[in-house]
């Protein structure tokens, strides 16, 4: 067990360094392209949901109101 945990504790460090040093992602990666994939993200995110519930018909059942009503009261017998 010993070994097995210096060893995650190793590939973790590793992988730590790895990405601190060997990104290949330009630093202003996300200030030229962060806006639009938020917004593509977003806007894709709206159409799907907007299909959802527009067009497959799914009867989703979000209100009892009106749809359950209780059992006639019985009075006591005398």
């Amino acid at each position: 067990m010993y070994r097995f945990a210096k060893a995650a504790v190793n590939i973790t460090g590793q992988a730590a360094r790895q990405v601190r040093h060997g990104s290949t992602a330009a630093p202003n990666f996300h200030s030229k392209y962060g806006t639009g994939l938020m917004v593509g993200g977003a806007a894709f995110c709206v159409g799907v949901w907007s299909y959802v519930l527009t067009q497959t018909g799914i009867t989703w059942n979000l209100s009892p109101v009106g749809k359950v009503t209780p059992k006639p009261w019985r009075e006591a017998e005398e």
